[in-house]
């Protein structure tokens, strides 16, 4: 008996191979689901390329998580050694060589890459010069440092694009996309937030050690456009954090140029009884620990894409989001210990939730754009577009 979706397979030589990039726990929370739909679809055969912050030991080595997910066709990379803070051009260099060799043995008919890492810009810059065809997810947002340029790039790199909203979807447009290149299908970790997948607080908790029955997050990343401030404002935030007598869980930062200050700082608090951190966390229960939060604190992009969600309240500190999506659950401050101190001694309560990146059915409408035969006929020749 032949199934519905073998249709597709008889008018092509051969099922389409999809390669995502992934380079921090972040993104692969991001992506995981339409790799899931990718999988179990007859239509497509998926590879996953991880590299980044997944092959670091400090960060867990999160190419476990990927590995227990029960994803097949994994290559990693080690695009950087485990020393916080890696330049982030180095890093670049050694992702594109590194990508260049693995497309021409894989052959993928297209590259999915998401947001404004650099590993993401590796992955649109090999595919767009060997002529195979990248799709960028979450093109179109902004931000106030070097990750819009990054993603601004990108997006000028790529042949499709699957927004997470409409006003993203308007920007692609104005950077000079076609409106025929662009889905509008939300922010793909969406769907693991609205589902019945996450595991429980109490499971969460069990397994990284935190003790506390209230808490808060805190999650703070470098500027790598502000780098010499960078000192001062983790100081400033710290003494904050340790003046306001709430319990907080701290997730390391990201491994951009500038990390090593932040984590000198936050580790001084590691022997202070309020205080648990976290290397790294798995996303289901990152976003579990999140959605029971009474906050989540610092300029993480979960305060302004995750945390709305579910209502919980955002401190987002410094410029680092600037520009992004604003909701009424987030505050937004500057690196001011007073206005700091005194907003953290004064949480506001939940909010009502927002779904402005999303209702949950981001693989489903994924995958159904791929299933269409017109999408793989599309030019790798982009060209200027007037408007």
């Amino acid at each position: 008996m032949m199934l519905k979706t073998d249709s597709y397979n008889k008018k092509n030589k051969h099922r389409k191979k999809i390669l995502f990039i992934t380079g921090t726990r972040a993104d692969f929370g991001k992506l995981k689901g339409l790799i899931e739909h990718v999988k179990n679809n007859g239509h497509f055969e998926h590879g996953i390329f991880a590299t980044g912050m997944h092959l670091l030991k400090r960060y867990g080595s999160t190419i476990n998580e990927i590995r227990k997910a029960g994803f097949k066709n994994i290559y990693p990379h080690i695009n950087q050694d485990d020393v916080v803070g890696a330049q982030m051009d180095y890093v670049l260099a050694n992702t594109i060589q590194g990508l260049g060799l693995y497309v021409r043995e894989f052959s993928p008919d297209l590259i999915v890459v998401h947001g404004d890492r650099i590993e993401a810009l590796a992955g649109a810059m090999v595919g767009s010069l060997n002529n195979i065809l990248v799709a960028h997810v979450e093109g179109g947002e902004i931000s106030g440092t070097i990750d819009e340029l990054l993603r601004h790039a990108i997006t000028k790199l790529s042949h499709v694009h699957f927004a997470g909203n409409r006003q993203a979807k308007k920007r692609l447009i104005q950077l000079g996309e076609k409106p025929a290149n662009i889905f509008v299908i939300g922010s793909p970790n969406i769907d693991i937030m609205l589902s019945s997948r996450l595991p429980s607080l109490q499971k969460v908790k069990r397994r990284y050690r935190i003790p506390f029955k209230k808490y808060a997050i805190f999650s703070y990343h470098p500027v790598t456009t502000e780098l010499p401030l960078l000192k001062k404002n983790i100081t400033t935030v710290v003494n904050a954090l340790k003046e306001s007598e709430l319990n907080i869980v701290i997730i390391y930062p990201n491994n951009d140029t500038g990390s090593e200050i932040i984590v000198q700082e936050i580790s001084k608090l590691e022997r202070l009884d309020r205080f648990k951190l976290v290397t790294s966390m798995r996303f289901e229960y990152f976003l579990t620990l999140l959605k029971q939060s009474s906050a989540i604190i610092g300029n993480s992009s979960a305060g302004i894409c995750e945390a709305p969600v579910y209502g919980v309240p955002t401190i987002n500190i410094g410029s680092r989001q600037n520009k992004r999506f604003d909701h009424d659950s987030i505050i937004h401050l500057s690196e001011n210990h007073n206005k700091i101190l005194d907003t953290l001694q004064k949480l506001p309560k939940k909010s009502s939730p927002s779904l402005h990146f999303g209702k949950g059915n981001s693989a489903k409408l994924f995958g159904e754009i791929l299933k269409k035969e017109s999408f793989w006929k599309r030019s790798c020749q982009k060209t200027f577009r007037e408007i």
